[in-house]
């Protein structure tokens, strides 16, 4: 029975891999299909496609859609795969594996922080003054906040913390209130505006 249910989590996390991948490709303008099992290999001299930096408004759709589909995985997992018993890593540590291979392969960034509850981890604790200010703009109950700087589109977007979250998140509480915790996505945005094609 142990080995079914961790044989479903892994099959579950090589899932969330892939279509993180995808919907990130399928958010690039090539519309070409790849095997999401493969690296990406450019070929020198050629552009690639899938790499043309987006406008600031393609990166906040691209920046939604990633923290959409990242946020339902992350809240399924941990309701339906999760045991604290089992002394298993948490969903959000599985997912920073996948936030590496998504720097590596394309280019965006991903940083987990605390907004009205407990950091699970010391680094998850906001650190800039735009993590702060982000953080406290969610935790006056924005769903998201976001600004451009230096070629970088920074999108911070709420994370439900449910009843059954607070537990480790809020050992302490005296409310079963829902509290948030924020991710950071940021990828590069173009700073000119792109050449018309004839």
């Amino acid at each position: 029975m142990l080995k079914m249910r961790n044989r479903g989590r892994f099959l579950l996390c090589c899932l969330l891999a892939g279509v993180c991948l995808t919907v990130v490709g399928f958010a690039g303008e090539s519309g070409k299909k790849e095997p999401v099992c493969e690296k990406k290999v450019a070929t020198e001299g050629t552009p690639d496609e899938t790499q043309i930096t987006p406008t600031v408004s393609q990166a906040r759709e691209q920046a939604r859609l990633l923290h959409d589909t990242l946020h339902s995985t992350l809240l399924i997992v941990h309701r339906k795969y999760y045991r604290e018993d089992e002394k298993l890593p948490i969903p959000s540590s599985v997912l920073d594996d996948v936030f590496e291979d998504l720097q590596e392969n394309r280019k965006i960034r991903f940083r987990w922080i605390s907004v009205n509850a407990e950091a699970m981890n010391i680094d998850h604790e906001p650190k800039t003054e735009f993590e702060k200010r982000a953080a406290a703009a969610i935790a006056d109950g924005k769903p998201e906040y976001e600004q451009v700087e230096k070629g970088i589109y920074r999108h911070v977007g709420r994370i439900c913390l449910p009843s059954q979250c607070l537990k480790c998140h809020m050992p302490n509480r005296r409310s079963t209130a829902t509290r948030f915790a924020g991710l950071i996505i940021s990828l590069p945005v173009q700073t000119t505006p792109r050449p018309k094609t004839k």
